[in-house]
């Protein structure tokens, strides 16, 4: 099911809602749960009980680590819930690359081995996973509780604004919600207003821009002209539809009383790469950190060490997007940058520097290329075009085939990304106090916040006038 769809909006979001705050509140996690379970099997059912077994796998792994914790037995539970959970995603994720990669090597394909089935990539199935990780690593460290509450624990796990395509949650944050969190009307509205922001960022302008990309990237040898527009329009919907969906998924948070920490913070006004990473993908950004990159050393080794353990993140982090040499190489190509940057302490002088911005946005569209493209070919092939390999117009034909809504689109989508930073601190700004004459306070009209309320409700209108023209378009992380 997707957030931006009819099904959602007006059926299973509404019936949701009511049955949630129709709960008393100590048992809200039970239609969490239920609620999560329907919108995940509206999928695919037969997947729902590969979610409810790593969930019930690592709440048991996760209260015999607790039980044994600081001795031998509690580091082999761990070592078996850390094998069991990346084994899950080893099996239905890589499998079918591995088999594709071994049959290269002898110049075939998986049915020339004699392979004649494919697995289906459960969807959701890298965050719920990286989820069951982290708490089961946070428990063995002792910073976060085997919870007794096995509800509370695979409601967690399942929670539905989040499942699909994150943000990655961990259990320590959120426990203490699952306990005791606020509802309020003002925090519903916030909410709201978040999801609806979020839904115009994916329908209005992520999926407007959409074409454009599909254009270039489907061309056999683009222009460079064409190639620049292509690459530039992917770099925005990539953008807008993920960081759509975050917050879709964090106002959802709020109607529910959670509060989800920001998963992007404006990665496109970043001055170098060290500064997008902080800025881009958060919650994937603090996994891989203090999950990975710590655990192999951090910067607490050597020079040269601490320039490895980086690429091997980056590397990693390619390959939890996605089964295909692309996102390796793409791992590959921030990983450089980011050793390079340590290398010559870039990131500390970047913001004395007018090129940092476009220099760093040049950097990161040449790595979006390699991460749209579907194999290594045809992202050379974009390659070619970007740096007139293909001459300056390439097929004239592209260019009529671009829409001028795209075209349209993508230069006010181009606006908004170097807008919004001021907007979002505009709108977001906290009522101020007076003083009245009798010497009580009182709060003055936060004209801010309601004209960013009128704001997102336009927003969200327009959005779903969009959707009832538009065909069906999931969220591009759904595949990963």
């Amino acid at each position: 099911m997707v957030f931006s769809s009819e099904s959602f909006l007006f059926l299973f979001l509404p019936v949701f809602l009511a049955m949630y705050y129709l709960t008393p509140v100590r048992l809200r996690s039970y239609p969490i749960l239920l609620g999560s379970y329907v919108f995940y099997a509206w999928w695919r059912v037969d997947f729902l009980g590969l979610l409810i077994l790593t969930t019930a796998f690592a709440y048991v792994i996760g209260q015999k680590v607790a039980k044994h914790k600081g001795t031998a037995k509690g580091r082999t539970f761990l070592a078996i819930g850390v094998v069991g959970c990346l084994g899950v995603l080893g099996v239905f994720k890589y499998l079918n690359f591995f088999i594709d990669s071994f049959a290269m090597l002898f110049g075939t394909d998986a049915a020339g081995l004699g392979v004649h089935w494919r697995l289906i990539l459960p969807i959701g199935i890298s965050f719920y996973v990286f989820q069951a990780l982290s708490y089961l690593i946070d428990v063995y460290r002792g910073d976060a509780k085997a919870d007794a509450n096995f509800i509370d624990f695979a409601a967690f796990i399942a929670l539905f604004p989040q499942l699909i395509a994150g943000p990655i949650l961990r259990y320590k944050d959120l426990e203490d919600q699952f306990r005791k969190r606020d509802h309020s009307v003002e925090l519903f509205c916030d909410g709201l207003a978040r999801f609806l922001v979020g839904m115009a960022k994916k329908v209005i302008l992520a999926d407007a821009v959409a074409p454009l990309a599909d254009l270039v990237f489907g061309a056999d040898s683009p222009g460079m002209v064409i190639a620049w527009a292509g690459a530039i329009a992917y770099m925005l919907q990539l953008y807008f539809d993920f960081s759509g969906y975050s917050d879709m998924a964090i106002g959802l948070g709020k109607m529910m009383g959670f509060r989800f920490l920001e998963n992007f913070r404006f990665p496109y006004i970043s001055r170098s790469i060290t500064e997008f990473w902080r800025r881009w993908h958060i919650s994937l950004s603090n996994w891989l950190r203090d999950y990975l990159y710590i655990s192999l050393g951090g910067n607490r080794v050597s020079p040269g060490r601490t320039y490895f353990n980086l690429m091997t993140v980056m590397v990693l982090g390619g390959l939890w997007h996605g089964a295909n040499w692309t996102f390796v190489l793409w791992g590959f190509w921030h990983g450089g940058l980011l050793a390079a940057e340590r290398f010559v302490g870039w990131d500390k002088r970047a913001q004395e520097h007018w090129y940092a911005l476009p220099l760093t946005l040049f950097f990161v569209l040449i790595g979006w290329v390699m991460f749209r493209a579907t194999s290594v070919s045809e992202g050379v092939g974009v390659y070619a075009g970007l740096f007139g390999f293909n001459g300056i117009w390439g097929d004239a034909a592209l260019y009529y085939e671009a829409t001028r809504e795209s075209v349209s689109l993508a230069l006010i989508a181009i606006l908004v990304v170097f807008l919004e930073p001021r907007i979002f601190g505009h709108f977001s700004q906290s009522p101020q106090p007076i003083v009245s004459h009798g010497g009580t306070a009182a709060a003055v009209v936060n004209w801010s916040q309601v004209l960013g309320t009128l704001g997102a409700l336009l927003c969200g209108t327009l959005a779903i006038l969009k959707l009832a023209e538009q065909s069906f378009s999931p969220f591009l992380y759904f595949q990963f």
